[in-house]
């Protein structure tokens, strides 16, 4: 029998051998709906959004979230400071707990926030009962030297750990020689992950789902981060200007992008089917559509397009300002678009984009 979600919902609440267990699976927060089998419950589990079947763990699951958390009767889940602090030995609690609050009071953003608390987090995790206030410059070089060697982090981590470990001891200790004698590791010098056009416009075509097109069109023809794609609001359009508010981006700066001539029509096609309340891309139970589920989007889109490519959704934010270049538009502009404060990460779209260089001709053609 074909059900809706409430009903389904309403079947596994009201059975007493169905148990919701939250758990991690891959490192990923889920709900695992454990039950002794029957094919009627196996059938009704099925129709359940969102679920999956985990070879492994041979049962059932959803993403742990608010949603499914209220509706399977279970407790609100913890916050991830509140589950940072369960880990580390009290002893250094109340060390975190202020590392926490500073940051907050210093106006960082959510994702810095969780960065540098589950980096410095693993270090007090690491030091057990020894209080991280007795951490000596030459103690932490040996920390470092642990990560490198044993733990094997890349440049980009070592980096990340070192920068939320500096905080503690220069923002919240006011220690601020400390670091004057630990190197750091070279980074490595990428370059940014674009898209020719042509494979831009396979990936669109190949996209038949109107609300996933829409996003992907907008992140490449507006050239935005996947965390301003989903905080677009629905207030933010402004067709009369043509120009779109990309409000609190990167570095909580507020700028002005222009919108695409060509996407009018069909953004006002989405509107009359999506209706959506306050933000633009919204998810499932309305409220703001998430980050993962946006790269999933572009993941399927790339897969049906048969772009064989290992590249995120930020990838059309770096094709919009390659191709920008290579049409010839005036780096400054590319670089108020884009949003960058300093001019030198936009240069870096220069090496990506060499057009004389493309000119020459290798000795092999002229064979």
């Amino acid at each position: 029998m074909v059900m809706d979600n409430q009903q389904v919902i309403r079947s596994l609440t009201t059975d007493a051998q169905v148990n919701f267990e939250p758990e991690f699976l891959r490192d990923e927060a889920v709900i695992f709906i454990r039950f002794p089998y029957r094919p009627t419950l196996n059938e009704c589990v099925r129709q359940l959004t969102g679920v999956r079947w985990s070879k492994s763990q041979k049962a059932w699951y959803v993403r742990d979230n608010d949603h499914y958390r209220s509706q399977f009767n279970l407790l609100p889940k913890q916050s991830a400071s509140k589950q940072a602090l369960v880990r580390v030995n009290e002893v250094n609690r109340p060390a975190l707990q202020r590392y926490i609050d500073t940051i907050r009071l210093k106006g960082y953003s959510k994702n810095t926030e969780n960065t540098y608390r589950n980096e410095f987090a693993q270090l007090l995790q690491i030091l057990g009962s020894v209080h991280v206030d007795t951490l000596t410059p030459e103690r932490l070089r040996g920390y470092m030297l642990y990560c490198t060697t044993e733990l094997k982090l890349s440049e980009a981590m070592l980096h990340s750990r070192l920068n939320a470990i500096k905080f503690y001891f220069e923002q919240v200790l006011k220690q601020e020689q400390f670091f004057v004698d630990i190197p750091r590791p070279k980074k490595h010098s990428t370059l940014p992950k674009h898209i020719s056009p042509r494979d831009v416009k396979k990936l669109f075509d190949c996209t038949t789902n109107l609300k996933h097109n829409t996003m992907l069109k907008l992140c490449y023809g507006m050239g935005l981060r996947v965390s301003e794609i989903i905080g677009l609001k629905v207030s933010h359009i402004d067709s009369g200007n043509m120009q779109v508010l990309i409000e609190r981006g990167k570095g909580k700066k507020d700028r002005y992008v222009n919108l695409p001539e060509s996407l009018l029509a069909q953004l006002r096609e989405y509107f009359k089917q999506y209706r959506p309340k306050e933000y633009l891309f919204e998810g499932q139970y309305g409220g703001q559509y998430s980050a993962r589920s946006a790269q999933n989007v572009f993941k399927q889109a790339m897969k049906k397009a048969k772009i064989n490519k290992d590249a995120g959704i930020h990838s059309l934010r770096h094709s919009y300002a390659t191709h920008l270049m290579e049409a010839g538009t005036d780096i400054g502009y590319i670089q108020k678009l884009l949003g960058h404060s300093d001019i030198r990460t936009t240069l870096i779209y220069a090496k990506v984009t060499d057009r004389d260089i493309k000119k020459i001709k290798s000795p092999l053609d002229k064979l």
